[in-house]
């Protein structure tokens, strides 16, 4: 006789559910002593009822199915056709020549195509029984003895390294971890204990202790035409005396027009009785570093005590003077205090939202920690206020890397200044919102502190600071957040997670895959909570940015290919306009006035001069070859783990690929119709 199988009963004896248990040749009935208890999934009532109403559920299930198959191919078709539009239509990346790019870009290619034809001989193998392991002795096929020495080869000699590079990686992914892990602490210590900055007075009221020093504020810019309007807008409607403020913009524009416009603009507010003269360099030497050093060697510049830098798209407001000077007073070791940064186009697209996650983390988590424990931190270029003193004793700006405002805060620091950051003071800019703008910049930021670690290495050793503060500057601030963090990034999720699918004696633990990347990304995303549904997505395009940041940290760490590229980070200006007209429409009097009727419109000679203007190549999205051919190496990874069921691998590749591949196609960001 065979075992019993039970059924749920649809009828109720007595209005109390039972259960009917049938073997061979018995029948028995019994009670539920629970009502609760469920029915095999079957809600309890009366038989028709129910089935009608399981009935009912059931279509109404499969036609969610049916809507969500329908939306999900749609998409697959609209992704498609944009694929195929960006196939035909797009530029590659090979136009930016680099014999570095030109050797990553061949050992992936190589990689690929290892990685495609083992994954094509595992999946015969696979279907020949052999199930990745030696086929038995006796075994006379010729393809069965060139799979048994494969196994061999790659079991002696091909798993030892790569499982001791794993290791490696592995280990250096936990010190930073921990790292990061420590610096959000510290920033949970400081909420709840609330420390921040003080003002070195009696009173914080800067009126009430009439401290108004001279300020030279420099406004750098360099063919910012979208953007020039805003910037010079919001500096010369700061809250402080006329008598002791001076602005400088700083134009190191090519185009004519542009120089034109900048012009007229600060010849606008000069009329005002703003303080403002316009500097244009004729031999553009230096980029950045060379118009500041240029700025500073006029006669001038001896009568002011302190000088503030703002880029061209970022818009103080009027009171950032007198939030941020006042630390000075009292506090002469004190020689920069930096402001955080705010995003006007945060939400613009998935492009800007993940890059606000990134800031913000750097800002209230690095920065903050940074400036109240150690009191010393990367200056972030712009939206700072520098004691002029500071900055000479430095040795002033350097034209020697592209990152001068890292390199004046390194040799400051060596010199024993100290530096304060501000997370309450906020200056608005602007975000790339497309990929290739984005990418340029973290290239520069990611190649200059590898040229500036070379160079002032020797300076940090020889340095009177504590030894303390010699190791934070030479192991944390510089090998591990900008060398052992991009290194290990594209090595250890780019490289030897896609290569253990090929080599399973080496493999990766799933809590290295999952786990700590997702827990860190979890840290990454607390300074900006709202941002907590794209935690996934913010993994994933960390990963594939990746392949950038280590690129831009070889480059600048051996001086090769395009380390020494500066490119002037595009704007789009969404918000110059509508900002100061609604300022305008609020207060008709306020000073920003002065520029109103520009904002409205044109001028008719600078309309003239816009329409003389050469027309422009037509701007197209680009594809990118690396992160393509990364791309279908993670597919094709991928692929090989569904042989050997390792779930979490094949989710992180799938997903990681698709990543790439977005990527790659450049549709993510700003897209181009």
């Amino acid at each position: 006789m065979g075992p019993p199988f039970d059924w749920w009963s649809k009828e109720t004896h007595r209005g109390t559910p039972v259960i009917i248990t049938m073997d061979k040749h018995n029948w028995s009935i019994s009670d539920i002593s629970s009502p609760d208890d469920k029915v095999a999934g079957v809600q309890k009532g009366g038989g028709g009822k129910n089935a009608k109403q399981i009935t009912w559920v059931l279509l109404l299930k499969a036609h969610r199915a049916a809507g969500c198959l329908i939306h999900l191919a749609s998409a697959a078709v609209a992704l498609s056709a944009a694929i195929r539009r960006r196939v035909s239509s797009g530029r590659t990346d090979s136009s930016e020549s680099s014999s570095l790019r030109f050797r990553l870009y061949a050992c992936i290619k190589i990689f690929l195509f290892v990685s495609i034809a083992l994954l094509a001989f595992e999946v015969a193998a696979y279907y020949k029984g052999w199930h990745f392991m030696a086929p038995e002795l006796g075994f006379r096929i010729l393809i069965g003895s060139f799979y048994s020495g494969w196994l061999r080869f790659r079991a002696y000699f091909i798993a030892p390294p790569l499982q001791f590079l794993a290791n490696i990686c592995v280990i250096l992914f936990l010190i930073q971890s921990a790292d990061r892990f420590l610096l959000c602490i510290g920033c949970l210590w400081i909420r709840f204990k609330r420390i921040k900055p003080v003002v070195n007075s009696m009173t914080e009221d800067v009126e009430a202790v009439n401290f108004f020093p001279m300020v030279l504020i420099q406004i750098p810019m360099c063919n910012e035409r979208e953007v020039y309007q805003q910037s010079i807008s919001a500096v010369c409607s700061m809250d402080w005396p006329s008598s002791n403020m001076l602005i400088q913009v700083l134009d190191d524009s090519d185009d004519p027009t542009t120089q034109t416009l900048i012009r007229e603009e600060v010849q606008k507010w000069e009329q005002t009785g703003v303080q403002i003269v316009y500097c244009h360099r004729v031999i553009r030497h230096g980029y950045k570093a060379g118009n500041l050093k240029s700025a500073m060697s006029s006669s001038y510049v001896k009568d002011y005590e302190f000088v503030a830098i703002f880029d061209a798209d970022f818009q103080p407001t009027p009171d950032f003077l007198k939030r941020t000077v006042p630390y000075f007073k009292g506090n002469d070791e004190l020689a920069l205090v930096q402001a955080r940064w705010s995003f006007v186009n945060k939400d613009e697209n998935l492009l800007t939202r993940l890059q606000n996650i990134n800031l913000c983390f750097h800002f209230e988590v690095e920065q903050q920690v940074n400036g109240i424990f150690i009191g010393f931190f990367g200056f972030n270029g712009t939206a700072g206020v520098w004691r002029v003193k500071a900055l000479e004793d430095s040795g002033g700006w350097l034209e020697r890397t592209t990152v001068e405002d890292m390199d004046i805060a390194v040799r400051a620091h060596l010199k024993g200044w100290k530096f304060i950051f501000l997370n309450d003071v906020d200056c608005q800019c602007e975000l790339p919102e497309s990929y290739e703008a984005y990418r340029k910049q973290q290239h520069r930021w990611h190649s200059g502190p590898m040229q500036l670690f070379r160079l002032c290495l020797p300076d940090a050793i020889r340095s009177k600071i504590a030894l303390w503060k010699k190791m934070n500057l030479i192991f944390l601030f510089f090998l591990l957040r900008k060398v052992i963090l991009p290194f290990y990034s594209f090595t250890l999720f780019c490289i030897i997670l896609p290569t253990t699918m090929f080599v399973p004696e080496a493999e990766l633990p799933a809590w290295v895959v999952c786990y700590v990347p997702a827990i860190m990304s979890f840290l990454n995303i607390l300074p900006s909570p709202k941002s907590f549904p794209f935690i996934v997505p913010y993994l994933l395009f960390e990963n594939t940015m990746s392949v950038t940041k280590f690129n831009a940290m070889i480059s600048g760490l051996f001086q090769v290919g395009s380390a020494y590229e500066w490119v002037v980070t595009k704007k789009s200006g969404r918000s110059s306009e509508g900002d100061l007209l609604s300022l305008i429409d609020k207060d008709p009097n306020h000073q920003r006035a002065g520029s109103a009727p520009d904002l409205r419109s044109l001028t008719k000679a600078e309309t003239d001069l816009l329409r003389k203007e050469p027309t422009k190549k037509t701007k197209r999205n680009r594809i990118y070859r690396k992160e393509l051919l990364l791309a279908f190496l993670l597919l094709t990874a991928a692929a090989r783990s569904l042989l050997s069921a390792q779930g979490i691998h094949f989710y992180f590749l799938l997903f990681q690929g698709v990543a790439f591949l977005v990527v790659g196609l450049d549709l993510i960001g700003e897209q181009i119709e």
